[in-house]
């Protein structure tokens, strides 16, 4: 699958962590995200609009992990799940370039 467009919804607790995430998300030409701070966030706006990456990360518990990937299996089942814990833009993009190759899926 090629994709023009990379839809990436973020998930986490600590604010000043989801705000870096969020501006190094929609910073790059062909990603475009979304960044929300609850399990309950993470549900909604899957529920709202489809996304190719779910970021989990920065606090979001083990717990509230499992919800969200039983949730999201009936509403997104292709959504790809990556557990984020940070690192910079380097560490991030390496893990969502991983997550595509390992799906197939190349970005213009």
């Amino acid at each position: 699958m090629v994709l023009d467009q990379l839809h990436i919804l973020a998930a986490g607790h600590h604010q000043e962590i989801m705000q870096v995430l969020h501006r190094l998300i929609n910073g790059r030409e062909n990603w475009t995200g979304k960044v929300v701070a609850s399990t309950e966030e993470a549900i909604t706006a899957c529920s709202e609009a489809p996304y190719h990456i779910l970021l989990l990360c920065a606090g979001i518990p083990e717990a509230d992990a499992a919800v969200i990937k039983e949730r999201l299996a009936a509403l997104q089942p292709h959504i790809i799940i990556i557990r984020h814990f940070g690192g910079g833009s380097g560490l991030l993009e390496s893990e969502i370039r991983a997550a595509l190759d390992a799906h197939q899926i190349q970005l213009r």
